[in-house]
């Protein structure tokens, strides 16, 4: 391979949601997202991430961050690299995901056929009802009755069992996950956790602030708990063992699929059971992910359920059932 061939390119762009997207921390209508794409001898590898606030980042800074490393890609850096030279994150996503791909092209194979999966195939995945008022939350679980797997956006403490109730009822045999994200407060938890139960949710995600979650250690609970926000790599693990069943893996925090398959498998070793979640963001940021899916006892990749557009040749989603990628839209 001649280096000179390569080169980074990096753009932001900006997908409208349908609708509005809420959750305890705020609303927004759009998604903006960084991708970097990689063109090397007529290939070209592309990643998508979704910078986050309240992981401190801004979409300026994450697009510099990628920028940095255009010299490193044009003299031949390699996957491995980025894992020491940037830290975990948006910006790492974008470029590692764009560097499998492009592995994948070069190779002429799939990308879960390099990372060692067999056979990639269809996954279920939930479907998000939005942080909004008890009435609003039912309609909208209503509207979406063919979903099989409903993740209910809760985080306002004080009508969140109003909120839990009216959904229920309006999806009574659907799947139920709750993610609170960081919303709760211990001298509400073991109420809201019972309540949970009681409405037959199968999963509560992040009730309490990262850094601030060691109360799960000593509250008795009869539903599995599964960190969100306290997860980013492998790292964390062994400080969340004695805190939570469950840990939901995004790519956008892990800084890519390397450490999220290593993450996942190391998890899985721990007795974690495991999730694999995704930030609002288009098909580009789903796909490497579904590479997760045989692992996972959940999986939420809806982003590009919840936008009114997606990139061309998204993935493919049958109600409840999503697809894996084509190879023209990632691996």
């Amino acid at each position: 391979m001649s280096t000179t061939d390569r080169k980074l390119s990096v753009t932001i762009e900006r997908f409208p949601i349908a609708g509005v997207f809420s959750i305890a921390r705020g609303s927004r209508t759009e998604a903006v997202v960084v991708t970097a794409t990689i063109t090397e001898a007529g290939r070209t590898g592309r990643g998508e991430c979704v910078p986050y606030a309240r992981y401190g980042e801004t979409v300026e800074g994450v697009a510099a961050a990628i920028e940095a490393l255009a010299p490193a890609i044009a003299a031949g850096l390699d996957r491995e690299a980025p894992q020491e030279a940037m830290p975990a994150g948006a910006a790492r996503n974008a470029l590692d995901c764009a560097l499998w791909d492009l592995e994948a092209k070069r190779a002429g194979l799939p990308a879960h056929v390099l990372a060692g999966i067999d056979r990639l195939g269809k996954a279920t995945t939930a479907y998000t009802i939005s942080l909004a008022e008890p009435v609003a939350m039912a309609e909208a679980a209503r509207a979406a009755r063919e979903r099989t797997i409903l993740k209910i956006k809760l985080g306002k403490p004080e009508g969140d069992i109003r909120r839990l109730e009216a959904v229920r009822a309006a999806a009574p045999d659907a799947t139920l996950i709750v993610d609170a994200n960081e919303g709760w407060r211990p001298d509400v938890l073991a109420d809201l956790l019972q309540a949970s139960a009681d409405n037959g949710v199968a999963l509560v995600e992040q009730p309490l602030p990262a850094g601030e979650d060691a109360v799960l250690a000593d509250i008795g609970r009869s539903i599995p708990v599964c960190a969100d926000e306290s997860l980013h790599t492998r790292a964390d693990l062994p400080r969340l063992r004695p805190l939570y069943d469950a840990v939901n893996i995004k790519l956008d925090k892990t800084g890519g699929l390397t450490e999220a398959l290593r993450l996942a498998a190391e998890a899985e070793a721990q007795g974690f059971a495991i999730m694999v979640g995704c930030m609002v963001g288009t098909s580009l940021a789903m796909a490497p992910a579904m590479l997760l899916t045989p692992r996972a006892r959940f999986v939420d990749l809806d982003g590009p359920l919840l936008l009114a557009r997606d990139r061309p040749h998204g993935l493919v989603y049958d109600g409840s059932t999503v697809s894996p990628p084509s190879c023209l839209l990632w691996g």
